[in-house]
């Protein structure tokens, strides 16, 4: 075949290679639907608990399903001494997504099941994994700072219990509500790079928790999960100055977009390859923040955030996608900003499991091809 009738689909833009029952982005409405449910409904109505189910299970639980389910999910909250020391060992100048895909790994090659891929076994390590990855993300953020493990409460919801765990007091439930949104909104995303990653790596045979720490890995990147950390740098490059009024953020806001615009910076949280027009997680979270901006009295925020969204619709009419919302939702609750992404792999540790289970249900090889444009045959 002549190289120039070959259409190379550069990151494999357009490029359908399976099917999934997990999630969709419904293209009429412009909705990213769980297993059919619109995820903004699902923010809405359920607590992460549920939608964690949904994703394994394909329906909601009913009463009965979810508090068995509730029960064997806090029953495996505590961080494993093991797994604690291994974390201790690892130099606080690592980024926390080393971390967490190192706990993933020492996880992995001690669970009992490790080598068992039936899906009655990766259900199992699946729902120890997201017991589990709150006290690895809160821990790591606590000793960052020379604080001990706040033990995990079985009293809490998941997502009140991750806020316990990372600062030591319970939270008002309008955070929590916040925080349980923002988990709900990142749990899957069908096909993105962190997830095709887990995939590629279970249609080898591999095991579950190999594929989770390529995802992690997959994850770290800023062109995908680390865009919710890049986020807050440009705010704390921006400066954030919480006695400034909301006027004078948006001004000193406005100015910077134009420069960066001129410079041809790569501004991070716009844009999203899936979505044509905005992604449909956005507002659901962006109402989130709003709540946190009045709750913690921090107006500031909203001038900065507003200001770069409107310029960057005017500049490029592209609008931001989850990560831009989600940064300082996370920054006003108190978290660092290198702990935005591990929290994000808290979440989708429910997506990446629910897709390793349906690849290995029909599974098939994943090994495309490439065109050589290298030299051509030669001789020594």
């Amino acid at each position: 075949m002549n190289s120039e009738t070959i259409e190379i689909r550069k990151g494999l833009a357009g490029v359908i290679v399976d099917y999934t029952a997990v999630s969709k982005v419904n293209p009429d409405t412009n909705s990213l639907l769980y297993r059919g449910y619109p995820v903004q409904e699902l923010a809405a109505r359920c607590s992460f608990e549920e939608v964690a189910y949904l994703l394994w299970n394909g329906e909601l639980p009913t009463p009965d399903q979810l508090t068995e389910f509730t029960a064997r999910e806090r029953g495996g909250r505590t961080l494993d001494p093991m797994v604690k020391h291994v974390i201790d060992g690892l130099p606080t100048t690592a980024h926390p997504m080393d971390v967490c895909r190192t706990a993933v790994s020492v996880m992995g090659a001690r669970h009992p099941l490790a080598e068992d891929s039936t899906r009655e076994a990766n259900m199992e390590k699946a729902i120890d994994l997201f017991a589990a990855m709150p006290a690895v993300v809160a821990y790591d953020q606590r000793r960052r700072h020379g604080q001990d493990a706040v033990e995990p409460r079985d009293d809490l919801s998941y997502s009140a219990n991750f806020l316990w765990m990372a600062f030591g007091e319970e939270q008002v439930p309008e955070v929590v509500e916040a925080f349980n949104v923002s988990m709900i909104l990142y749990a899957e995303h069908s096909f993105n790079a962190s997830t095709f990653t887990a995939r590629v790596i279970t249609s080898t045979l591999s095991d579950l928790h190999s594929a989770l720490t390529g995802a992690i890995g997959a994850l770290k990147g800023p062109l995908h999960g680390g865009a919710n950390e890049a986020v807050m740098h440009t705010f704390d490059e921006i400066g954030i100055r919480p006695e400034e009024s909301t006027e004078e953020a948006t001004t000193r806001a406005k100015a910077w977009m134009e420069d960066a615009l001129v410079q041809k910076k790569k501004v991070m949280g716009f844009g999203h390859r899936v979505y044509k027009h905005g992604d449909s997680r956005v507002p659901t979270m962006k109402a989130a923040l709003d709540k946190m901006i009045a709750h913690y009295g921090r107006p500031e925020l909203l001038g900065l955030y507003n200001a770069l969204e409107q310029a960057m619709d005017e500049a490029k009419a592209i609008k931001p996608n989850l990560d831009y919302p989600a940064g300082p939702t996370y920054h006003l609750m108190g978290f660092d900003t290198p702990t935005f992404t591990p929290i994000f792999v808290a979440s989708r540790i429910t997506g990446w499991t629910a897709h390793i289970m349906e690849q290995l249900s029909s599974n098939s090889l994943i090994r495309p091809l490439s065109e050589y444009n290298g030299q051509e045959q030669r001789s020594l």
